[in-house]
C-alpha cells in the first residue's frame, strides 16, 4: 500500500483583528475551520484557496501571501494532510451565493472568540495558522513554483 499525503489548502482573511471562518459539519457536530479544502486537479494551489473561499464562505478574495505549509496527521482517522495556508484580502461578498454542502455558515470572529470555543475547532491548525499570520508569517506567492 502507498502512503499519500492529502494535499489541501486554507486562506487565512482577517479583517479589523476578525478571521473569516466557516461553521461546516463533520462527523455528525459543527466545527470550526478556515476556508479549506482539497487541490483539484489542473488549479494551482493559489487558485484551490480562492476557489475553496468562495466555495465556503460566499467571498471573492485576492491571495497576497502564504502563512506556511503544515504537515498535520488527524487522530480521528489517521489521515496525513499537507496544508498550505495562504493569506488573502476580502474584495467582495455574495450574500446569496449557495455554500457548499456540509457549510452551515460563514463566521468572522476573533481571536479571543476562538479561543473562547477551542472544543468546536476541527483541528489545532486553525490556532497556529491565525498565531503564525499574527507574528507576521508572510511568504510570497512566489514561494510556490508552477511547474514548467
Amino acid at each position: 500500500m502507498t502512503w499519500l499525503p492529502h494535499i489541501t489548502v486554507a486562506t487565512i482573511v482577517e479583517d479589523n483583528g476578525r478571521f473569516l471562518m466557516v461553521e461546516e459539519l463533520k462527523g455528525g457536530r459543527a466545527v470550526l475551520n478556515q476556508p479549506a479544502g482539497h487541490l483539484d486537479p489542473n488549479e494551482t494551489l493559489t487558485e484551490a484557496a480562492v476557489r475553496e473561499t468562495l466555495e465556503e464562505t460566499g467571498w471573492d478574495v485576492e491571495a497576497t501571501g502564504i502563512v506556511g505549509i503544515y504537515l498535520y496527521t488527524a487522530p480521528s482517522n489517521g489521515v496525513t494532510y499537507q496544508r498550505v495556508c495562504f493569506i488573502a484580502k476580502a474584495l467582495r461578498h455574495h450574500p446569496d451565493y449557495q455554500l457548499d454542502e456540509g457549510i452551515l455558515r460563514a463566521r468572522w470572529l476573533t481571536r479571543d472568540e476562538l479561543m473562547a470555543v477551542r472544543d468546536d475547532w476541527r483541528s489545532e491548525l486553525i490556532i497556529r495558522c491565525i498565531d503564525d499570520y499574527l507574528a507576521g508569517q508572510c511568504h510570497s506567492l512566489e514561494l510556490i513554483r508552477p511547474s514548467l
